[in-house]
C-alpha cells in the first residue's frame, strides 16, 4: 500500500504528483532562508550541508527511478552520481562522506537546476506514460523517494543547527517564537496490560522494511510516563551529581562521558547563573517546562536510573502509541525546537527505548541497492521512538523506527519514563 492508496484513488497520477511536488517544496522552503555560505557547512563527518542535501534526495530518484526505468533519460552530470551518492554501495563509487563541505562546486545554482531537471523529467514520463514500469511499482519508488526526501529535510535541520551552534555570533535561522511555558507540568502515567500482542507494520499505507514483518511480541504490564523528561527534571539530575555517580552509568556510556567531558545536554551553558541553550531560534534561557533534548542514550539510561525507572523497550512504546492520534510539536509548526505544550507520545523529541535496533522475525531486505536503505544499520545503534520538532508529520505511525549510536547527540532527542507495573 503506498500514498495514493491512503488517499484511497490509486489510479490517479495526480496525487502522487502533488505528493512529490508537496515534498520537495518542503525541502526547498528550509534552505530558503540560507545564503549561499550556510548551504555548504559541514561541522562534523555525521552532519551534511545543506545543499548535499537538496542534490542527495534529487540523486535518490535519479539513481532508482529515471536512469534504470525511463528510457532515452540523459543524465545533468553523470559525475553527480559520486558526489551525491551516500551509502548505496551497490549504486556505485561515493565521495567521501566526511569531506562532503569542500564540494564548493557544483555551486547552489548549479544543484537548484539539478533538482529541476529531475523533476521535469519525472513528470514528464509519468505525464505520458513513458516509464517501462507497472504502475504499481513506480507509485512505490517515488513514495519511498518522498519518504527518504522527508527523512532528510529533519537531517537538513539538526545538521543546520549543528553547524550554525559553532559560530560564536550564534545566528537565529528562524525568528523567536512563544516565549517559557512557566509552569512545569506534574508528571503522570498510564498504566498498560500488557499481554501477548502485535507490533510492527500492519501493511496499509506506506513503511520502511525495516518495520515488519508484524509479529507477536509478550509485554508484562507496565507503565508510561504521560509527557517527556523535562528541563527542569534534568537540571535536578545535575544538580545532584548525575553526570558525576558512575553507578548510574553503564560502562561504556562512562567512559564515552569522561572522553567527552558531558556534563549537560549538548548546546547548553551557563550565564550568569542560569541554563542558557543554542537553538534555531538563536540563544534562549532553558524553557524548564520543555522536554530535555540532545542527549545521548546512555545520558538518557543513567537519568532513568537515577530517578528509579527506566526507558521503555520499542514494543512497549509502540503498543501504547497504537491507537492513539498523531498529535503534537512536528516541524511543520516552524519551531524547529521541542516546546512542551502539550503531553502525549507523539512529537517534539524522539525518544530513546532501551530497544536495540535489530531485524523482526522473518525480515529479508530487498533486493539490490534498494535493499541497504535500513538492514545494514542493524547493528550497535538504539532504537527511537515518536518523532520531534524537525520529523515530518506526514513520516509518523505508530511502528516507525528510527536509530542512531548510543554516543549521539545531535539529532533532536529525548527520553520518557517507564517503569513495571
Amino acid at each position: 500500500m503506498t500514498y495514493l492508496d491512503e488517499r484511497n484513488d490509486p489510479s490517479s497520477d495526480t496525487d502522487l504528483l502533488d505528493f512529490f511536488y508537496d515534498t520537495r517544496t518542503q525541502t526547498e522552503s528550509l534552505t530558503a532562508p540560507l545564503s549561499d555560505e550556510d548551504m555548504g557547512l559541514q561541522s562534523m563527518e555525521d552532519a551534511s550541508p545543506p545543499k548535499w542535501h537538496l542534490a542527495h534526495t534529487t540523486w535518490f530518484f535519479e539513481e532508482f527511478i529515471l536512469k534504470p526505468h525511463l528510457p532515452g533519460y540523459k543524465p545533468r552530470d553523470e559525475r553527480f552520481a559520486v558526489l551525491f551518492n551516500s551509502y548505496y554501495v551497490q549504486a556505485g563509487p561515493r565521495h567521501t562522506r566526511s569531506k562532503r563541505g569542500l564540494l564548493s562546486r557544483p555551486s547552489v545554482t548549479e544543484v537548484t537546476s539539478y533538482r529541476a531537471h529531475v523533476e521535469d523529467a519525472l513528470r514528464e514520463g509519468m505525464i505520458y506514460d513513458k516509464f517501462a514500469l507497472e504502475p504499481e511499482q513506480l507509485d512505490a519508488l517515488i513514495t519511498l523517494g518522498c519518504h527518504h526526501e522527508m527523512q532528510h529535510q529533519e537531517l537538513l535541520v539538526t545538521d543546520l543547527l549543528h553547524a550554525l551552534s559553532h559560530n560564536p555570533l550564534l545566528p537565529a535561522y528562524t525568528p523567536p517564537q512563544p516565549e517559557a511555558v512557566e509552569r512545569v507540568p506534574d508528571r503522570s502515567w498510564t498504566r498498560h496490560e500488557g499481554g501477548l500482542l502485535e507490533i510492527g507494520h500492519d501493511g496499509s499505507g506506506f513503511a520502511y522494511d525495516c518495520e515488519g514483518p508484524r509479529h507477536r511480541v509478550w509485554l508484562e504490564p507496565y507503565r508510561l510516563a504521560d509527557r517527556p523528561v523535562t528541563n527542569a527534571e534534568w537540571i535536578a539530575f545535575m544538580d545532584d551529581g548525575g553526570y558525576g555517580k558512575q553507578p548510574l552509568w553503564l560502562m561504556e556510556g562512562w567512559a564515552v562521558r569522561e572522553q567527552n567531558g558531558w556534563d549537560s545536554p549538548l548546546y547548553w551553558w551557563k550565564q550568569d547563573g542560569q541554563w542558557w541553550t543554542y537553538t534555531l531560534q538563536g540563544p534562549r534561557p532553558v524553557d524548564l517546562a520543555a522536554p530535555v533534548v540532545h542527549v545521548s542514550y546512555y545520558e538518557a539510561d543513567a537519568f532513568a536510573r537515577w530517578a528509579g525507572y527506566r526507558l521503555p523497550t520499542e514494543a512497549e512504546w509502540e503498543a501504547a502509541a497504537q491507537h492513539t492520534d498523531i498529535a503534537g510539536n512536528f516541524l511543520e509548526s516552524g519551531a524547529f525546537m521541542p516546546l512542551g505544550r502539550e503531553a502525549g507520545l507523539w512529537g517534539d523529541v524522539w525518544q530513546w527505548t532501551s530497544s536495540a535496533f535489530s531485524p523482526y522475525p522473518g525480515f529479508r531486505p530487498p533486493e539490490g541497492a534498494i535493499g541497504e536503505y535500513n538492514g545494514k544499520f542493524m547493528v550497535n545503534q538504539m532504537v527511537l521512538r515518536g518523532g520531534s520538532c524537525a520529523t515530518p508529520r506526514l513520516q509518523m505511525r505508530s511502528s516507525y523506527r528510527t536509530f542512531f549510536y548510543p554516543h549521539q547527540r545531535w539529532q533532536m532527542l529525548g527520553l520518557r519514563l517507564a517503569a513495571d507495573q
